[in-house]
């Protein structure tokens, strides 16, 4: 087939992007070294099991941390005769306190540039949601705050998932 003018506009995931090393099903991933201007975006199914690989011990998931750029977190449930119905209850810590909150509906998690946040865990999958994370920068960056877990939490988690890119 020959290449048309715009089809640079056209990223699928895997067919003309590279595969990035992860465990989850991922439907798109952009940054600036894919499309040159593009902030980062993922797109992935959370589907039940998943957080199996997070843990369930408290503050299991993914570590507190920031980023450089604001973030957005949203997630999105599948029933479109239902859409606010999540078919999932999912924790989030905020803020270097820690702050516990649960949601069960369609929720979006606004996160500004460097707020330490999560970690971020399902409690619960009853059927596959939707979850899309949106960096307002080119690219991903974290830096991990592990002093914030208690010692039992530090101590169960696997480090080498959770290593400071960017800063």
């Amino acid at each position: 087939m020959t290449e048309r003018k715009y089809d640079k506009y056209f990223i699928k995931y895997g067919l003309n992007t590279p595969v990035v090393p992860d465990s989850r099903p991922i439907l798109a991933r952009m940054d600036d070294d894919l499309a040159k201007g593009s902030n980062f975006y993922l797109i992935h199914w959370v589907e039940p099991g998943f957080a199996d690989i997070l843990g369930d011990y408290p503050y299991a998931g993914h570590p507190p941390h920031i980023h450089k750029y604001a973030e957005l977190l949203i997630h999105v449930g599948n029933d479109p005769k239902n859409p606010m119905d999540l078919g999932a209850e999912v924790e989030m810590y905020m803020g270097p306190e820690l702050e516990r909150h649960t949601f069960t509906e369609s929720t979006v998690i606004w996160i500004p540039p460097n707020f330490i946040h999560s970690p971020w865990r399902p409690l619960r999958i009853d059927r596959p949601f939707l979850f899309i994370e949106i960096n307002q920068g080119p690219v991903h960056t974290e830096k991990f705050f592990p002093q914030l877990l208690p010692k039992e939490a530090r101590d169960r988690i696997d480090w080498s998932m959770w290593q400071d890119k960017g800063f």
